[in-house]
Protein backbone atom coordinates (compact mmCIF):
# COMPACT_ATOMS: atom_id res chain seq x y z
CA UNK A 1 0.00 0.00 0.00
CA UNK A 2 1.74 3.25 -1.18
CA UNK A 3 2.81 5.91 1.43
CA UNK A 4 -0.44 8.46 0.31
CA UNK A 5 -3.11 5.08 1.39
CA UNK A 6 -1.67 5.24 4.91
CA UNK A 7 -5.04 5.39 6.28
CA UNK A 8 -6.53 2.76 4.96
CA UNK A 9 -5.11 0.33 7.13
CA UNK A 10 -4.03 2.79 10.11
CA UNK A 11 -4.37 2.75 13.58
CA UNK A 12 -5.15 5.80 15.64
CA UNK A 13 -4.72 6.47 18.83
CA UNK A 14 -7.68 9.27 20.15
CA UNK A 15 -6.27 11.41 22.57
CA UNK A 16 -7.83 13.85 25.12
CA UNK A 17 -5.25 15.87 26.02
CA UNK A 18 -6.62 17.11 29.44
CA UNK A 19 -6.49 13.81 30.84
CA UNK A 20 -3.09 12.08 28.49
CA UNK A 21 -0.68 13.20 30.31
CA UNK A 22 0.53 16.28 32.70
CA UNK A 23 3.97 17.66 31.60
CA UNK A 24 3.99 21.01 33.84
CA UNK A 25 2.29 19.58 36.37
CA UNK A 26 -0.90 21.39 37.01
CA UNK A 27 -3.15 18.72 37.18
CA UNK A 28 -4.44 19.06 33.45
CA UNK A 29 -2.99 17.09 30.62
CA UNK A 30 -0.97 19.27 28.07
CA UNK A 31 1.46 18.94 24.90
CA UNK A 32 4.73 18.73 26.99
CA UNK A 33 2.92 15.73 28.91
CA UNK A 34 2.08 14.19 25.55
CA UNK A 35 5.50 14.55 24.45
CA UNK A 36 7.03 12.94 27.37
CA UNK A 37 5.09 9.59 26.17
CA UNK A 38 5.32 9.14 22.46
CA UNK A 39 7.76 6.65 23.11
CA UNK A 40 4.94 4.39 24.99
CA UNK A 41 2.40 5.37 22.27
CA UNK A 42 5.39 4.40 19.43
CA UNK A 43 5.82 0.52 21.43
CA UNK A 44 1.92 0.43 21.47
CA UNK A 45 2.26 0.18 17.73
CA UNK A 46 0.32 3.29 16.51
CA UNK A 47 -0.18 5.06 13.05
CA UNK A 48 -1.47 8.45 13.85
CA UNK A 49 -2.44 10.41 17.08
CA UNK A 50 -6.34 11.90 16.71
CA UNK A 51 -6.25 15.33 19.23
CA UNK A 52 -9.76 16.17 20.68
CA UNK A 53 -9.54 20.31 20.27
CA UNK A 54 -6.36 22.08 21.73
CA UNK A 55 -7.62 25.27 20.97
CA UNK A 56 -7.98 28.42 22.64
CA UNK A 57 -11.34 27.24 24.64
CA UNK A 58 -13.39 28.55 27.65
CA UNK A 59 -14.20 24.74 27.73
CA UNK A 60 -17.91 24.92 28.09
CA UNK A 61 -17.61 21.64 26.11
CA UNK A 62 -14.19 20.01 26.89
CA UNK A 63 -13.16 21.94 24.25
CA UNK A 64 -15.47 21.65 21.35
CA UNK A 65 -15.93 25.15 21.90
CA UNK A 66 -13.29 27.23 19.89
CA UNK A 67 -12.97 30.45 20.70
CA UNK A 68 -9.61 30.49 18.50
CA UNK A 69 -8.21 27.96 15.78
CA UNK A 70 -4.86 29.66 15.44
CA UNK A 71 -3.97 29.40 19.09
CA UNK A 72 -3.36 26.84 21.30
CA UNK A 73 -5.20 27.04 24.59
CA UNK A 74 -2.84 28.27 27.05
CA UNK A 75 -3.97 24.72 29.56
CA UNK A 76 -2.10 22.78 26.82
CA UNK A 77 0.28 25.15 25.59
CA UNK A 78 1.40 26.75 22.54
CA UNK A 79 1.62 26.60 18.85
CA UNK A 80 5.21 25.96 18.62
CA UNK A 81 4.75 23.26 20.95
CA UNK A 82 2.39 21.93 18.97
CA UNK A 83 4.44 22.39 16.21
CA UNK A 84 7.76 20.44 18.00
CA UNK A 85 5.10 17.93 19.06
CA UNK A 86 4.01 16.74 15.40
CA UNK A 87 7.53 16.76 14.32
CA UNK A 88 8.58 14.48 17.31
CA UNK A 89 5.83 12.42 16.48
CA UNK A 90 6.80 11.79 12.27
CA UNK A 91 10.26 10.96 13.63
CA UNK A 92 8.54 8.04 15.11
CA UNK A 93 6.37 7.00 12.30
CA UNK A 94 3.44 8.59 14.00
CA UNK A 95 1.42 11.27 11.84
CA UNK A 96 -1.12 14.04 13.62
CA UNK A 97 -5.13 14.40 13.03
CA UNK A 98 -6.46 17.09 14.57
CA UNK A 99 -9.92 18.39 15.37
CA UNK A 100 -12.08 20.68 13.76
CA UNK A 101 -15.70 21.95 14.70
CA UNK A 102 -17.72 23.08 11.90
CA UNK A 103 -20.66 23.51 13.10
CA UNK A 104 -20.27 26.36 15.63
CA UNK A 105 -17.36 27.97 17.42
CA UNK A 106 -17.64 29.20 20.98
CA UNK A 107 -19.56 32.57 22.46
CA UNK A 108 -16.07 33.96 23.22
CA UNK A 109 -15.07 33.68 19.42
CA UNK A 110 -14.08 37.48 17.85
CA UNK A 111 -17.30 36.78 15.17
CA UNK A 112 -19.91 36.20 18.20
CA UNK A 113 -18.64 38.88 20.48
CA UNK A 114 -18.68 41.69 17.76
CA UNK A 115 -22.25 39.86 16.77
CA UNK A 116 -23.57 40.55 20.00
CA UNK A 117 -22.18 44.12 19.99
CA UNK A 118 -24.04 44.74 16.64
CA UNK A 119 -27.54 45.81 16.28
CA UNK A 120 -30.05 43.72 14.67
CA UNK A 121 -29.86 43.17 11.10
CA UNK A 122 -26.47 44.14 10.96
CA UNK A 123 -23.78 42.32 9.02
CA UNK A 124 -21.71 40.78 12.02
CA UNK A 125 -25.05 38.78 12.78
CA UNK A 126 -25.14 37.30 8.94
CA UNK A 127 -22.27 34.79 10.06
CA UNK A 128 -24.74 33.13 12.54
CA UNK A 129 -28.57 32.13 12.86
CA UNK A 130 -30.36 35.20 14.81
CA UNK A 131 -33.86 35.52 14.70
CA UNK A 132 -36.34 37.95 16.10
CA UNK A 133 -39.95 37.71 17.58
CA UNK A 134 -41.44 36.96 20.96
CA UNK A 135 -41.58 32.91 20.54
CA UNK A 136 -38.80 30.34 20.21
CA UNK A 137 -38.27 30.30 16.97
CA UNK A 138 -38.59 26.51 16.09
CA UNK A 139 -39.02 23.39 18.33
CA UNK A 140 -35.07 21.95 17.36
CA UNK A 141 -34.15 19.95 20.43
CA UNK A 142 -30.43 20.30 21.45
CA UNK A 143 -27.27 17.36 21.53
CA UNK A 144 -27.36 17.97 24.83
CA UNK A 145 -31.05 17.97 26.38
CA UNK A 146 -32.87 21.59 26.56
CA UNK A 147 -33.58 24.40 24.21
CA UNK A 148 -31.54 25.40 20.71
CA UNK A 149 -32.37 28.77 21.01
CA UNK A 150 -30.90 31.61 23.58
CA UNK A 151 -32.49 35.08 23.66
CA UNK A 152 -29.88 38.25 23.89
CA UNK A 153 -30.65 40.84 25.47
CA UNK A 154 -30.43 44.51 23.66
CA UNK A 155 -28.16 47.60 25.19
CA UNK A 156 -31.60 48.82 26.92
CA UNK A 157 -31.57 45.68 28.45
CA UNK A 158 -35.14 44.91 26.65
CA UNK A 159 -35.59 41.25 24.59
CA UNK A 160 -33.57 40.98 21.98
CA UNK A 161 -33.18 38.37 18.92
CA UNK A 162 -32.53 34.79 19.63
CA UNK A 163 -29.72 32.73 18.07
CA UNK A 164 -29.14 28.81 17.46
CA UNK A 165 -27.19 26.65 19.17
CA UNK A 166 -27.53 22.89 19.10
CA UNK A 167 -25.80 21.96 21.61
CA UNK A 168 -24.98 24.94 24.12
CA UNK A 169 -25.65 28.01 24.37
CA UNK A 170 -21.56 28.53 24.93
CA UNK A 171 -22.12 26.98 21.24
CA UNK A 172 -23.37 29.12 18.63
CA UNK A 173 -23.96 27.72 15.45
CA UNK A 174 -22.48 29.26 12.52
CA UNK A 175 -24.50 30.46 9.15
CA UNK A 176 -22.73 28.36 6.38
CA UNK A 177 -24.35 30.44 3.71
CA UNK A 178 -22.13 33.09 4.56
CA UNK A 179 -18.81 32.99 2.38
CA UNK A 180 -16.88 34.35 5.45
CA UNK A 181 -17.70 30.98 7.09
CA UNK A 182 -16.48 28.99 3.69
CA UNK A 183 -13.11 31.04 3.59
CA UNK A 184 -12.35 30.92 7.28
CA UNK A 185 -12.73 27.32 7.36
CA UNK A 186 -10.37 26.74 4.44
CA UNK A 187 -7.96 29.01 5.92
CA UNK A 188 -7.95 27.36 9.44
CA UNK A 189 -6.97 24.08 7.34
CA UNK A 190 -4.34 25.08 5.59
CA UNK A 191 -2.86 27.16 8.50
CA UNK A 192 -2.34 23.29 10.39
CA UNK A 193 -1.71 21.57 7.24
CA UNK A 194 1.17 23.98 6.80
CA UNK A 195 2.06 22.70 10.59
CA UNK A 196 2.58 19.66 9.39
CA UNK A 197 -0.96 17.86 10.57
CA UNK A 198 -1.45 14.68 8.20
CA UNK A 199 -6.02 15.05 8.50
CA UNK A 200 -8.56 16.49 10.14
CA UNK A 201 -11.53 14.81 11.78
CA UNK A 202 -14.89 16.63 10.49
CA UNK A 203 -16.74 16.79 14.35
CA UNK A 204 -20.66 16.11 14.10
CA UNK A 205 -20.24 16.39 10.10
CA UNK A 206 -23.59 15.71 9.09
CA UNK A 207 -24.72 19.33 11.10
CA UNK A 208 -23.36 22.35 9.96
CA UNK A 209 -26.46 22.91 6.62
CA UNK A 210 -29.45 24.65 7.85
CA UNK A 211 -32.63 24.80 6.11
CA UNK A 212 -32.67 28.56 5.79
CA UNK A 213 -36.76 28.67 6.45
CA UNK A 214 -35.92 27.23 9.50
CA UNK A 215 -38.72 24.48 9.81
CA UNK A 216 -40.06 22.86 12.63
CA UNK A 217 -39.25 19.24 12.89
CA UNK A 218 -41.49 17.16 11.03
CA UNK A 219 -42.73 20.02 8.41
CA UNK A 220 -40.02 18.98 5.82
CA UNK A 221 -39.40 15.82 4.13
CA UNK A 222 -35.81 16.43 4.49
CA UNK A 223 -34.05 17.32 7.87
CA UNK A 224 -33.82 20.77 8.81
CA UNK A 225 -30.09 20.51 9.95
CA UNK A 226 -29.21 16.77 9.66
CA UNK A 227 -27.37 15.66 6.57
CA UNK A 228 -28.58 18.19 4.16
CA UNK A 229 -27.64 17.75 0.81
CA UNK A 230 -25.39 21.53 0.76
CA UNK A 231 -23.02 19.69 3.10
CA UNK A 232 -21.63 17.84 0.34
CA UNK A 233 -20.28 21.18 -1.11
CA UNK A 234 -18.22 21.80 1.84
CA UNK A 235 -16.33 18.57 2.05
CA UNK A 236 -15.27 18.92 -1.53
CA UNK A 237 -13.90 22.33 -1.42
CA UNK A 238 -11.97 21.13 1.95
CA UNK A 239 -11.13 17.93 -0.46
CA UNK A 240 -9.58 20.17 -3.25
CA UNK A 241 -7.40 21.45 -0.41
CA UNK A 242 -6.23 18.28 1.42
CA UNK A 243 -5.41 17.17 -2.02
CA UNK A 244 -3.32 20.46 -2.94
CA UNK A 245 -0.25 18.93 -0.65
CA UNK A 246 2.23 16.50 -0.96
CA UNK A 247 1.78 14.15 0.30
CA UNK A 248 -2.40 14.76 0.13
CA UNK A 249 -3.48 15.42 3.84
CA UNK A 250 -6.71 13.27 5.11
CA UNK A 251 -10.54 13.77 5.88
CA UNK A 252 -12.41 11.83 8.32
CA UNK A 253 -15.51 12.29 9.10
CA UNK A 254 -17.83 12.50 12.48
CA UNK A 255 -20.75 10.95 10.73
CA UNK A 256 -23.95 9.23 12.96
CA UNK A 257 -26.62 8.00 10.23
CA UNK A 258 -28.67 5.35 9.85
CA UNK A 259 -28.76 5.15 6.20
CA UNK A 260 -26.05 3.37 4.13
CA UNK A 261 -26.63 5.16 1.29
CA UNK A 262 -26.35 8.36 2.72
CA UNK A 263 -23.46 7.41 4.92
CA UNK A 264 -21.78 6.45 1.58
CA UNK A 265 -22.26 9.63 0.05
CA UNK A 266 -20.08 11.63 2.29
CA UNK A 267 -16.96 9.02 1.42
CA UNK A 268 -17.28 9.52 -2.52
CA UNK A 269 -13.79 10.04 -4.37
CA UNK A 270 -13.82 13.99 -3.97
CA UNK A 271 -15.29 13.93 -0.53
CA UNK A 272 -14.33 12.61 2.58
CA UNK A 273 -11.86 9.97 2.84
CA UNK A 274 -13.09 8.22 5.57
CA UNK A 275 -15.79 7.99 8.30
CA UNK A 276 -16.34 6.94 12.14
CA UNK A 277 -18.70 3.71 11.62
CA UNK A 278 -20.55 3.37 15.01
CA UNK A 279 -22.74 0.43 14.06
CA UNK A 280 -20.61 -2.14 15.78
CA UNK A 281 -19.89 -0.21 18.69
CA UNK A 282 -23.86 0.53 19.66
CA UNK A 283 -24.35 -2.94 19.22
CA UNK A 284 -25.24 -5.36 22.01
CA UNK A 285 -22.47 -7.78 22.91
CA UNK A 286 -23.87 -10.78 20.95
CA UNK A 287 -23.41 -12.43 17.85
CA UNK A 288 -26.43 -12.07 15.43
CA UNK A 289 -26.11 -8.26 16.27
CA UNK A 290 -22.18 -8.02 15.64
CA UNK A 291 -22.31 -9.94 12.51
CA UNK A 292 -24.86 -8.07 10.78
CA UNK A 293 -22.84 -4.89 11.90
CA UNK A 294 -20.38 -6.31 10.08
CA UNK A 295 -21.88 -7.28 7.11
CA UNK A 296 -23.97 -4.02 6.68
CA UNK A 297 -20.87 -2.28 7.66
CA UNK A 298 -18.62 -3.75 4.88
CA UNK A 299 -21.32 -3.55 2.55
CA UNK A 300 -21.48 0.58 2.81
CA UNK A 301 -18.33 0.89 1.83
CA UNK A 302 -17.87 -1.65 -0.89
CA UNK A 303 -19.73 1.34 -3.35
CA UNK A 304 -17.19 3.95 -2.76
CA UNK A 305 -14.31 1.89 -2.10
CA UNK A 306 -13.61 3.22 1.41
CA UNK A 307 -12.43 1.31 4.12
CA UNK A 308 -14.55 0.81 6.88
CA UNK A 309 -13.84 2.22 10.51
CA UNK A 310 -13.76 0.28 13.55
CA UNK A 311 -14.05 1.59 17.12
CA UNK A 312 -15.26 0.39 20.67
CA UNK A 313 -15.24 3.58 22.68
CA UNK A 314 -14.36 7.98 22.41
CA UNK A 315 -14.58 10.60 24.68
CA UNK A 316 -18.00 10.30 24.41
CA UNK A 317 -19.09 6.50 24.82
CA UNK A 318 -18.92 4.43 28.47
CA UNK A 319 -15.77 2.67 28.22
CA UNK A 320 -16.05 -0.98 26.96
CA UNK A 321 -15.14 -2.77 30.17
CA UNK A 322 -18.13 -1.17 31.94
CA UNK A 323 -20.77 -1.82 28.84
CA UNK A 324 -20.15 -5.42 28.36
CA UNK A 325 -20.32 -5.73 31.65
CA UNK A 326 -23.63 -4.73 31.33
CA UNK A 327 -27.60 -6.84 31.12
CA UNK A 328 -27.88 -4.05 28.33
CA UNK A 329 -24.42 -4.03 26.85
CA UNK A 330 -25.40 -1.73 23.67
CA UNK A 331 -24.83 1.73 23.46
CA UNK A 332 -27.06 4.32 23.10
CA UNK A 333 -26.92 7.79 24.02
CA UNK A 334 -30.96 8.26 24.63
CA UNK A 335 -30.44 4.99 27.87
CA UNK A 336 -27.36 6.31 29.39
CA UNK A 337 -27.76 6.88 33.29
CA UNK A 338 -26.90 6.66 36.68
CA UNK A 339 -27.05 3.57 38.57
CA UNK A 340 -26.67 0.93 36.11
CA UNK A 341 -25.43 -2.30 37.64
CA UNK A 342 -21.98 -4.16 35.74
CA UNK A 343 -19.89 -6.83 36.10
CA UNK A 344 -16.26 -5.23 35.38
CA UNK A 345 -14.81 -9.43 35.15
CA UNK A 346 -17.33 -9.64 32.42
CA UNK A 347 -16.99 -6.40 30.98
CA UNK A 348 -13.04 -6.99 30.97
CA UNK A 349 -13.01 -10.33 29.33
CA UNK A 350 -15.24 -9.32 26.43
CA UNK A 351 -13.40 -6.08 25.93
CA UNK A 352 -10.55 -8.12 25.79
CA UNK A 353 -12.59 -10.33 22.67
CA UNK A 354 -13.59 -7.48 21.17
CA UNK A 355 -10.14 -5.95 21.08
CA UNK A 356 -9.09 -8.99 18.79
CA UNK A 357 -12.18 -8.78 16.65
CA UNK A 358 -12.06 -5.21 15.32
CA UNK A 359 -8.20 -5.42 15.02
CA UNK A 360 -8.35 -8.10 12.67
CA UNK A 361 -11.38 -6.56 10.72
CA UNK A 362 -10.38 -4.89 7.17
CA UNK A 363 -9.74 -1.16 7.07
CA UNK A 364 -8.88 1.32 9.97
CA UNK A 365 -8.72 0.88 13.73
CA UNK A 366 -9.38 3.58 16.27
CA UNK A 367 -8.18 3.18 20.09
CA UNK A 368 -9.33 5.29 22.81
CA UNK A 369 -6.41 6.49 25.61
CA UNK A 370 -7.01 4.05 28.23
CA UNK A 371 -9.05 1.26 26.44
CA UNK A 372 -5.64 -0.51 25.84
CA UNK A 373 -5.25 -0.45 30.00
CA UNK A 374 -8.41 -1.83 30.51
CA UNK A 375 -9.68 1.11 32.30
CA UNK A 376 -13.64 0.87 33.18
CA UNK A 377 -16.22 3.95 33.33
CA UNK A 378 -15.81 5.88 36.65
CA UNK A 379 -19.32 6.16 37.86
CA UNK A 380 -18.62 7.18 41.05
CA UNK A 381 -17.18 10.54 40.60
CA UNK A 382 -18.42 13.29 42.79
CA UNK A 383 -21.21 15.49 41.35
CA UNK A 384 -19.30 18.57 42.33
CA UNK A 385 -16.14 17.30 40.15
CA UNK A 386 -18.96 16.49 37.11
CA UNK A 387 -18.17 19.70 34.49
CA UNK A 388 -19.61 17.86 31.27
CA UNK A 389 -22.85 20.22 29.75
CA UNK A 390 -25.10 17.13 29.11
CA UNK A 391 -25.02 16.27 33.11
CA UNK A 392 -25.86 19.94 33.73
CA UNK A 393 -28.78 20.46 30.87
CA UNK A 394 -29.95 17.23 31.92
CA UNK A 395 -30.96 18.02 35.32
CA UNK A 396 -28.20 15.69 36.56
CA UNK A 397 -30.82 12.45 34.73
CA UNK A 398 -27.92 11.93 32.33
CA UNK A 399 -24.54 11.33 34.06
CA UNK A 400 -22.87 12.67 31.09
CA UNK A 401 -19.21 11.75 29.49
CA UNK A 402 -16.56 12.97 32.73
CA UNK A 403 -16.46 9.08 33.73
CA UNK A 404 -14.68 8.02 30.57
CA UNK A 405 -12.40 11.21 30.44
CA UNK A 406 -10.70 10.57 33.97
CA UNK A 407 -6.80 11.19 33.54
CA UNK A 408 -4.56 7.82 32.51
CA UNK A 409 -2.48 6.18 35.45
CA UNK A 410 0.89 5.98 34.21
CA UNK A 411 2.30 4.10 37.80
CA UNK A 412 1.81 2.46 40.38
CA UNK A 413 2.21 5.32 42.99
CA UNK A 414 2.13 8.44 43.60
CA UNK A 415 -0.67 11.20 44.14
CA UNK A 416 -2.27 10.98 40.75
CA UNK A 417 -0.61 7.56 39.39
CA UNK A 418 1.79 9.49 37.33
CA UNK A 419 -0.38 11.25 35.25
CA UNK A 420 1.90 14.48 36.57
CA UNK A 421 5.06 14.44 38.73
CA UNK A 422 4.67 17.38 40.95
CA UNK A 423 1.81 15.75 43.24
CA UNK A 424 -1.31 18.20 42.25
CA UNK A 425 -4.50 16.19 42.12
CA UNK A 426 -5.95 16.07 38.27
CA UNK A 427 -8.82 17.83 36.83
CA UNK A 428 -10.88 14.86 37.28
CA UNK A 429 -10.06 12.59 40.70
CA UNK A 430 -9.06 8.96 39.16
CA UNK A 431 -9.82 5.79 41.38
CA UNK A 432 -7.89 5.07 44.51
CA UNK A 433 -7.44 1.15 42.78
CA UNK A 434 -6.18 2.31 39.59
CA UNK A 435 -2.72 1.73 40.68
CA UNK A 436 -3.27 -1.91 39.31
CA UNK A 437 -4.23 -0.75 35.86
CA UNK A 438 -1.45 1.45 35.49
CA UNK A 439 0.67 1.67 32.32
CA UNK A 440 3.75 0.57 34.79
CA UNK A 441 1.64 -2.54 36.39
CA UNK A 442 0.54 -4.08 32.64
CA UNK A 443 4.13 -3.35 31.37
CA UNK A 444 6.01 -6.63 31.72
CA UNK A 445 2.42 -8.46 32.36
CA UNK A 446 2.20 -11.21 29.97
CA UNK A 447 -1.77 -11.73 30.40
CA UNK A 448 -2.05 -7.77 30.46
CA UNK A 449 -4.61 -5.56 28.51
CA UNK A 450 -1.46 -3.70 27.43
CA UNK A 451 0.25 -6.96 26.35
CA UNK A 452 -3.01 -8.19 24.56
CA UNK A 453 -3.26 -4.55 22.75
CA UNK A 454 0.59 -4.54 21.71
CA UNK A 455 0.81 -7.64 20.12
CA UNK A 456 -2.95 -7.63 18.31
CA UNK A 457 -1.29 -4.29 16.77
CA UNK A 458 1.80 -5.57 15.72
CA UNK A 459 0.32 -8.61 14.45
CA UNK A 460 -2.48 -7.24 12.44
CA UNK A 461 0.21 -5.54 10.29
CA UNK A 462 0.98 -8.95 8.39
CA UNK A 463 -2.76 -9.10 8.07
CA UNK A 464 -3.62 -9.59 4.33
CA UNK A 465 -6.45 -6.73 2.64
CA UNK A 466 -8.53 -9.93 1.77
CA UNK A 467 -11.86 -10.64 4.06
CA UNK A 468 -13.80 -13.40 3.86
CA UNK A 469 -16.67 -15.33 5.64
CA UNK A 470 -14.86 -18.96 7.45
CA UNK A 471 -17.10 -22.08 6.69
CA UNK A 472 -17.59 -21.56 10.98
CA UNK A 473 -18.91 -18.40 11.07
CA UNK A 474 -22.92 -19.65 12.57
CA UNK A 475 -24.65 -19.45 15.08
CA UNK A 476 -22.70 -18.04 18.39
CA UNK A 477 -19.31 -18.62 16.81
CA UNK A 478 -18.36 -15.39 14.79
CA UNK A 479 -15.02 -16.76 12.15
CA UNK A 480 -13.63 -15.20 8.87
CA UNK A 481 -10.32 -14.74 7.55
CA UNK A 482 -7.80 -12.04 6.44
CA UNK A 483 -5.89 -13.84 3.63
CA UNK A 484 -4.02 -17.09 5.57
CA UNK A 485 -5.40 -16.00 8.78
CA UNK A 486 -8.24 -17.33 10.77
CA UNK A 487 -10.41 -15.09 13.74
CA UNK A 488 -12.84 -16.48 15.84
CA UNK A 489 -14.74 -14.62 18.79
CA UNK A 490 -17.01 -17.32 20.74
CA UNK A 491 -20.10 -15.09 22.03
CA UNK A 492 -21.61 -18.78 23.17
CA UNK A 493 -22.56 -20.09 26.46
CA UNK A 494 -20.24 -22.81 25.67
CA UNK A 495 -16.32 -23.47 24.72
CA UNK A 496 -16.12 -24.54 21.12
CA UNK A 497 -13.18 -26.78 19.85
CA UNK A 498 -10.43 -25.00 17.92
CA UNK A 499 -9.87 -26.37 14.17
CA UNK A 500 -7.38 -28.97 13.65
CA UNK A 501 -4.22 -28.13 11.88
CA UNK A 502 -4.01 -24.54 13.08
CA UNK A 503 -1.73 -22.93 15.72
CA UNK A 504 -2.57 -20.15 17.61
CA UNK A 505 -0.93 -16.62 16.55
CA UNK A 506 -2.93 -14.80 19.74
CA UNK A 507 -5.87 -15.48 22.14
CA UNK A 508 -7.48 -13.27 24.51
CA UNK A 509 -7.54 -15.91 26.93
CA UNK A 510 -5.51 -18.77 27.60
CA UNK A 511 -6.58 -21.79 25.91
CA UNK A 512 -7.68 -24.56 27.70
CA UNK A 513 -8.00 -27.95 25.79
CA UNK A 514 -7.83 -26.80 22.47
CA UNK A 515 -10.71 -25.13 22.81
CA UNK A 516 -12.27 -21.48 23.23
CA UNK A 517 -14.05 -20.95 25.91
CA UNK A 518 -17.21 -18.44 25.83
CA UNK A 519 -16.25 -14.38 25.60
CA UNK A 520 -13.31 -14.99 24.36
CA UNK A 521 -11.23 -14.64 20.72
CA UNK A 522 -8.42 -16.38 18.69
CA UNK A 523 -6.31 -15.51 15.73
CA UNK A 524 -5.04 -19.02 13.96
CA UNK A 525 -2.71 -19.74 11.42
CA UNK A 526 -3.24 -22.93 9.35
CA UNK A 527 0.32 -24.76 10.72
CA UNK A 528 1.37 -25.40 7.36
CA UNK A 529 1.01 -22.55 5.43
CA UNK A 530 4.81 -21.93 4.96
CA UNK A 531 4.10 -18.33 6.55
Amino acid sequence: MSDESWWRTAVIYQIYPRSFADGNGDGTGDLAGVRSRLPYLRSLGVDALWFTPWYLSPLADGGYDVADYRVIDPAFGTVEQAEQLIAEAATLGIRTIIDIVPNHVSSEHAWFRAALAAEPGAPERERFWFRGGEEVPTNWVSSFSGDTWTRTKNPDGTPGEWYLHLFTPEQPDLNWNHPDVRREHEQVLRFWFDRGVAGIRIDSATMPVKDPSLPQLGETEQHPYVDRDGVHDIYRAWRAVADSYHPPRVLVGEIWLADAERFARYLRPDEIHTAFNFELMARPWHAAELRDSIVSTLAAHAPVEAPATWVLSNHDVTRPVTRYGREDSSFSFATKRFGVPTDLGLGTRRARAAALLTAALPGSLYVYQGDELGLPEVEDLPLTALQDPIFHRSDGHDPGRDGCRVPLPWTTTGASFGFNSQGFGPWLPQPADWATRSVEAQDNDPDSMLTLYRSALRLRRSFAESFGWHELDTGDLIAFTRGDVLCLVNLGAASVPLPPQYEVLLASVPLDAGELSTDAAAWLRPIHSGV
